[in-house]
């Protein structure tokens, strides 16, 4: 009868094990029947149908409940003591685990589980009581690992014992005790025994926790310790729930103590990479310790400790102290590990961006504010500027702050020493655009430039970059001397773009007059044809707009009849075309080839127009004074000095001044070297130049001024503004 089992337990109720005691138990679906002498029950088998008939499972509730013999809770019980006795003392069980486990279910089933409950937990607190005497009475000599081996083995044993024990009961845990909240399980009962009676024994305690914390120690020492030792005993601690209070604060406070102890000692001991390097390894090693045997609780306060004693406490000692050797040496490993370590403490960054900033001002304040270096200061900003692009890419994760700082330094320091750097980066753009500059590919050059273009932006006074750009511009252009007419409108293009139209228009101006003046000259070269007297200079006029270039001193000079005949024909020519116009001619941008002949043999002297006049004289007579040069030349006295001083004491000397000297003096005397010997046909002599100050630009921006091409900024007389 298969009805009403709400009533009555049905024998099928059988609990799922977790345990592999019960593997080969089979479901009893029948009442129970009968008891043999030991108290296990009996099953009947199945009850199955016909021959070949499906078969039907029937579960039979209980009519009347058999009566158990007198003895039978006790005899029961007694079984079930010696095996917990058994367990406990590591001896062969007797009875078959099977029976235990159905005598244990059987008993709950006739309202005896309270009783059980009681009499196995204080069987098992008798047994954990025994236990301390071990440990109390253990050898004060002893080593401190075979007490912790001991101690770690009565843990183990005492939780060996605990799963078989429950195993036994299991069908009192799951029923009894499950169905009143405020019991213990049969684990947590063991935990609690194991913790009340031995782990909380102040002596057995403090003694443990101590032998813990000097393996520990021992091992940060570099020795090698039992570390499945320590993850097991400090498993114990965690799980009886005394982990933080009995462990981890003396461990967190001893790790304070010893990180801030050797901080101290490292920072005075080791220089700075060492010293990063060490903190590296220590937190690698704590991290470890978290991973191989402490609770990962422990991981955020223990690792902020170390990171406190070790760096926190020292950050800006370390940046004072280290700083600028690393980044002297560009040492990017150690940059790059600083960066992470100085990330992790509270105001690191911060504290390593201003430091940052202070080494770029002074290291870029020595690259300015040094005149003897003043030939290497433009490569030496853009190295310096390259380098500290590596360290934020490569270093500091490309950190926005750390960039701007940067810019913001760059930009300070380079404009302490006002109008240098702009004149220094205009002569270097020069170099690079001039014809015959080392760089090899287009590519190249327009990185160069680049690069240029990053470091003028941080110049303020960009007019003194415009007033020595348009007059080196106006050399390369006039003397036909760009490396690339793309790498002028390149960089032309550059300065638009950053400066604006106003500031390129008129070198843009410079550009056109250029363009014009070929075509005129192929208008002037059709119109000497047709002239009855052609003439033997081959003459080469570039007009150039007043305004559109630097502002050159008007200067008078004494020229040979056949260049003075040629320049009425170009005038007359010129004017005919564009009435209403001014030319005025200007010899200090004008240049020659001149025809002679040295004992070697014929050679072509590329030469300024000053240099040309000089020359000219030796056609006429073997020697000529300083004093009738002049006279014959009208060449200013100054300029006249500089163009005698090339041509008689540079690399190419055309011309013997006696007496020797670098210098020419009043009196000195000059005369055709007809010795003069060069490995080249056409020889450039190099002009000397005067040297330019910053005075000098000031009066070029004065007059620009009073011609209505600049104006004065109101509010600050250091700025100025280009007039549309």
């Amino acid at each position: 009868d298969s009805t009403n089992t709400s009533q009555q337990r049905p024998s099928c109720s059988l609990p799922i094990m977790a345990e592999d005691i019960r593997q080969d138990k089979k479901a009893n679906f029948s009442a129970l029947t009968e008891h043999n002498n030991n108290g296990v029950t009996r099953t009947s088998g199945l009850a199955s149908n016909k021959t070949g008939a499906s078969k039907k499972l029937v579960i039979k509730n209980f009519k009347d409940r058999p009566k158990l013999a007198e003895t039978y809770t006790e005899d029961t019980w007694l079984k079930l003591r010696d095996a917990v006795g058994a367990i406990q003392n590591s001896t062969s069980i007797k009875y078959n685990l099977e029976e235990l486990y159905q005598a244990v279910e059987n008993l709950c089933s006739y309202k005896v589980s309270p009783t059980l409950y009681k009499q196995l937990r204080q069987l098992c607190e008798e047994h954990v009581q025994a236990q301390i005497h071990q440990f109390r009475e253990y050898p004060s000599r002893a080593s401190v690992l075979s007490f912790l081996k001991r101690m770690n083995r009565c843990w183990q044993d005492h939780c060996r014992q605990t799963i078989m024990i429950r195993s036994i009961f299991l069908f009192l845990d799951r029923t009894y005790v499950l169905q009143n909240s405020l019991l213990p399980s049969i684990w947590d009962t063991g935990l609690e025994l194991f913790r009340t009676h031995i782990v909380s024994d102040g002596a057995v305690q403090k003694r443990t926790v101590d032998g813990i914390l000097e393996q520990i120690e021992r091992e940060r020492n570099g020795e090698t310790v039992d570390r499945s030792l320590l993850r097991s005993l400090l498993g114990m601690l965690s799980d009886l729930q005394v982990y933080k209070e009995s462990f981890e604060e003396r461990f967190l406070t001893d790790t304070n103590r010893l990180y801030a102890a050797e901080g101290q000692r490292l920072m005075q001991e080791r220089d700075v990479p060492e010293y990063l390097h060490h903190v590296a390894r220590r937190l690698e090693e704590e991290n470890d310790r978290v991973i191989s045997y402490l609770d990962q609780s422990t991981q955020k306060p223990l690792i902020s400790n170390v990171e406190k004693q070790l760096l926190g406490e020292h950050m800006a000692a370390i940046l004072q102290k280290g700083l600028s050797i690393l980044l002297d040496g560009n040492r990017v490993t150690e940059l790059a590990l600083l960066y992470q370590l100085f990330s992790k403490v509270k105001g690191g960054l911060p504290t390593l961006l201003q430091h940052w900033r202070d080494y770029i001002k002074s290291f870029g304040g020595e690259i300015v504010g040094t005149p003897e270096k003043d030939k290497d200061m433009v490569q030496d900003l853009l190295d310096f500027k390259d380098k500290m692009d590596n360290v934020t890419q490569g270093c500091f994760n490309r950190n926005e702050s750390f960039i701007n700082a940067m810019k913001e330094a760059f930009e300070a320091f380079i404009n302490k020493r006002p109008n240098k750097p702009a004149e220094l980066i205009a002569k270097y753009v020069d170099s690079k655009l001039r014809a015959g500059n080392k760089e090899a590919t287009e590519e190249e050059l327009e990185r160069i430039l680049d690069k240029i273009m990053i470091i003028f932006r941080f110049i303020h006074g960009k007019d003194v970059f415009e007033a020595f750009y348009k007059k080196d511009l106006a050399k390369r252009l006039l003397v036909g001397k760009s490396a690339s007419v793309d790498a002028e409108k390149s960089m032309l293009s550059k300065l638009k773009h950053e400066c604006g139209a106003a500031f390129t228009s008129k070198l843009e101006g410079m550009f056109k007059d250029m363009e014009l003046s070929k075509d005129v000259m192929i208008q002037f070269k059709q119109y000497t044809q047709n002239q009855s007297e052609p003439s033997q200079i081959e003459l080469t006029v570039n007009i150039l707009t007043m305004g559109y270039w630097p502002t050159y001193t008007p200067m008078e000079v004494h020229l040979p009849p056949e260049m003075v005949k040629l320049q009425e024909v170009f005038k007359l020519f010129y004017l005919g075309k564009h009435s209403g116009r001014k030319l005025q001619w200007q010899p200090t941008l004008g240049h020659a080839v001149l025809r002679t002949e040295f004992k070697e043999g014929k050679k072509e002297l590329q030469v300024s127009l000053f240099q040309t006049l000089v020359l000219l004289m030796f056609n006429e007579a073997e020697e000529f004074s300083v004093e009738e040069i002049k006279s014959a030349t009208g060449i200013e006295e100054g300029e006249l000095r500089r163009t005698l001083q090339s041509l008689a004491c540079g690399k190419a000397r055309v011309l013997n001044k006696n007496p020797r000297g670098k210098d020419v003096e009043d009196g000195d005397r000059f005369n055709f070297n007809n010795e003069f010997r060069h490995k080249l046909f056409r020889i450039k002599i190099n002009q000397i130049q005067m040297k330019e100050t910053p005075g000098d630009l000031k009066k070029r921006i004065e007059s620009l001024i009073d011609r209505d091409y600049m104006e004065r900024d109101k509010e600050s007389p250091n700025q100025y503004h280009y007039v549309a």
